[in-house]
């Protein structure tokens, strides 16, 4: 009998680590699944490392200079990263480049937040259960900036499951919805085919009828999306018409770019929900993991495959220029003991006993 595998056990494609190492990036998925966060890293060129950390049921994260944004059930985490303190990190030392340590917690109640992006100094979010895109501060849970047009008021009741948005130069440009409706769950009804995509500024629709649109990005000048219920990452070439670029067997979910390289986030459906049961992707979405493109030519370049724990990817963002960094959620010891200034940094005294 075989010994049961470690805890999120993957595979992987030999160019996986190949281009990571090659890339000097890191790759930070969420999955709120499992609960976590992982950083995906190159060892070297044959060997991937994988760093997971405890959240509630995180979704959107956001990336901008040494800042890193993460949302989770009721509240969106601001982390910092502190890479003068990464190599004296207590528990393993001369292991890090960069250390992303919490730094403040923005309390929103329960606004199933899906994106997140950082524009400037504001930190954008999708709000869902509310149907807009909201700014995140201090003040109040969210700031409503903006709505569809057939959303009469910002209410708690996920009218359309508005859920992507890509932005272009600080501004939101494109939001993805799942249907449009003005009736609480009213997108449910043509949860798999009845999807839209909208024009931020004119807030109008420009197409219909996308198989469940994620994932919406920006990339040199062109929209990119995902269609989850058929596993495509298709391309807008008109207002109201697009290209299937690529099919993937799984249900996709989470993208992000650098250089010639995308990273798309693969999920497992749910065996227990007829709803994704009836999903033309289902009977190929049979692993969850990263696949990476080539874009370029449009070839599948490598995949990471795991075998246990990650059933559901929501997010993929590449982290560039850090080859492996910590992370410390607000439940560690450590981050408590980790004081940074403008002048100097400090690691107080750590319980050894601390895991």
């Amino acid at each position: 009998m075989s010994a049961p595998l470690p805890p999120f056990s993957c595979t992987f494609s030999p160019t996986a680590p190949e281009i990571l190492h090659g890339l000097a990036a890191t790759l930070a998925i969420s999955t709120y699944q499992a609960g976590k966060v992982i950083f995906i890293s190159a060892q070297d060129k044959e060997h991937l490392v994988q760093l997971p950390r405890n959240f509630e049921k995180p979704m959107g994260i956001a990336l901008q200079g040494d800042k890193l944004a993460i949302a989770t059930s009721n509240k969106v985490l601001v982390l910092k990263n502190a890479a003068k303190m990464a190599p004296n990190y207590p528990k393993q030392k001369n292991t890090y480049d960069a250390l992303y340590l919490p730094r403040a917690e923005y309390f929103t109640g329960e606004n199933d937040i899906h994106d997140l992006h950082w524009a400037g100094d504001q930190l954008w979010a999708v709000n869902t259960r509310f149907s807009c895109l909201a700014t995140i501060d201090e003040e109040y849970s969210f700031h409503s900036q903006w709505k569809p047009f057939f959303i009469q008021t910002t209410t708690p009741t996920d009218q359309c499951h508005l859920n992507g948005v890509a932005f272009e130069n600080d501004k939101p440009k494109y939001v993805t919805a799942l249907g449009q409706s003005d009736q609480p769950g009213g997108w449910r009804e043509r949860k798999a085919d009845g999807g839209i995509l909208m024009d931020v500024e004119s807030n109008e629709i420009i197409a219909t009828n996308l198989l469940m649109p994620h994932s919406p990005r920006i990339i040199d000048g062109q929209l990119y999306w995902l269609h989850s219920a058929t596993g495509d990452l298709v391309r807008m070439t008109s207002p109201g018409k697009y290209e299937v670029l690529k099919s993937l067997d799984g249900f996709v979910r989470g993208m992000d770019r650098i250089g010639d390289y995308l990273f798309i986030g693969l999920s497992k459906l749910r065996e227990t929900s007829q709803a994704f049961q009836n999903l033309p992707i289902s009977k190929k979405s049979i692993y969850s993991g990263i696949v990476i493109i080539y874009l370029p030519r449009m070839s599948l370049a490598g995949f990471i495959k795991y075998e246990n724990n990650v059933d559901e990817i929501y997010d993929v963002r590449v982290i560039p220029n850090v080859k492996r960094p910590g992370l410390l959620n607000t439940d560690m010891h450590q981050q408590v003991m980790a004081i940074t200034t403008q002048e100097n940094d400090y690691w107080g005294v750590v319980d050894k006993k601390e895991k």
